[in-house]
């Protein structure tokens, strides 16, 4: 055989080799992933999404068999109440979990925090009464979070911080009476705010979040009606058409709470700071008047109704006022009328009174020419 045709020989031979080992490569790459998605019981997978559906099952825990790359979560319509702290340690990939219409009352502070690729988290229709400032933290990515139909109070301060592509929040039918406007602030990329159906107090503590939805409104965002609960003058109105002028009382309430804050770390505020004697039996101390101690501010309403009674009274005495002014115009006018009418009958009888007179003088004269 010539050297020419064995290297060629060899070459194919090679590449018959190598194409069957890039086969069965292929081959038990497709199976290591079959194996490594392992669906759990009575649950519905599908490997090419890599979703894992255990919803409507009754179920009371989350399998402890749900796959590792597992990117899609469905745990809706079942019974869970509680959740163990390591539940979703093993699933970093996960991008959207959904625990929607279960019996959950309490989220532990660390349960999402292996989730750092999480997008979607949906929490409606459960029993959670309270959370954690620190339940959201390592989720940037994060864009769509729903606690609706919850038992939710109040919301943390410092809760949504760590979620800067937060586009869609929703806080619908809770027991939110008011929010915080400082609370929201960090949320740069929120397209939409869902917080209808809420016991709202339209008072001093929701109008800087009043300011806060003009604000948001003012750069594209939605917002669905948050309609007032008290006080009763402003019942069932939107709060972002209720006018500012509303709440002037509220910088007169800061005022006689207080509004001045001084500093806790040195000696509690006195009256006067006595200075030393030398001796017991030397005079008493001067005293002097503290300047660290602000004066006591005077009374000054600061109620809505009380300001709204006071309008009332003052339309009340206006409206009196305006009546005895017509009362007064109309006795003019009938008093003008009768003293019109008084001098027009007067001037119809001066004729016939100078007549009477004429006659007089006439047989004067003729009894003087007799």
């Amino acid at each position: 055989m010539l050297p020419g045709s064995l290297g060629h020989w060899w070459r194919n031979k090679f590449s018959m080799r190598w194409q069957q080992t890039c086969l069965l490569a292929c081959w038990l790459s497709l199976c290591a992933a079959d194996s490594l998605f392992t669906c759990p019981s009575s649950c519905q997978c599908n490997s090419g999404s890599l979703e894992v559906d255990c919803s409507g099952l009754g179920l009371s825990s989350i399998p402890s068999d749900i796959p590792t790359n597992t990117r899609i979560f469905l745990f809706l319509n079942n019974k869970l109440s509680t959740l163990p702290g390591p539940v979703f340690s093993n699933l970093s990939a996960l991008q959207r979990l959904d625990l929607s219409n279960n019996f959950l009352d309490q989220l532990p502070q660390n349960i999402f925090s292996d989730l750092g690729n999480l997008t979607e988290l949906q929490l409606r229709n459960n029993s959670i009464r309270t959370l954690d400032k620190d339940l959201l933290q390592h989720m940037a990515l994060l864009r769509q979070l729903d606690l609706s139909i919850n038992g939710l109070a109040q919301i943390p301060s410092g809760i949504f911080d760590d979620l800067p592509a937060l586009r869609l929040l929703s806080l619908r039918s809770n027991r939110l009476h008011s929010l915080d406007r400082v609370t929201f602030e960090p949320l740069v990329s929120l397209q939409q705010l869902q917080v209808g159906d809420n016991p709202w107090e339209c008072d001093c503590n929701l109008r800087e979040f009043k300011h806060w939805m003009e604000w948001f409104s003012y750069r594209g965002g939605k917002i669905d009606q948050l309609a007032c609960t008290l006080p009763k003058e402003l019942k069932g109105k939107d709060m972002r058409m209720v006018p500012m002028e509303m709440f002037n009382y509220c910088s007169q309430l800061e005022d006689e709470n207080g509004s001045v804050v001084l500093d806790n770390s040195g000696p509690p505020c006195t009256k006067g700071s006595p200075t030393p004697s030398k001796s017991k039996s030397g005079p008493e101390p001067e005293v002097e008047p503290s300047v660290g101690c602000p004066q006591k501010q005077k009374y000054r309403p600061v109620s809505v109704r009380r300001a709204i009674g006071t309008v009332i009274i003052a339309g009340v005495v206006c409206g009196i006022v305006c009546i005895m002014m017509v009362v007064a115009a109309a006795y003019g006018c009938i008093y003008a009328s009768l003293m019109a009418k008084y001098h027009r009958e007067l001037k119809k009888r001066q004729p016939l009174m100078g007549d009477t007179e004429g006659e007089h003088e006439e047989q004067k004269q003729i009894s003087s020419v007799a």
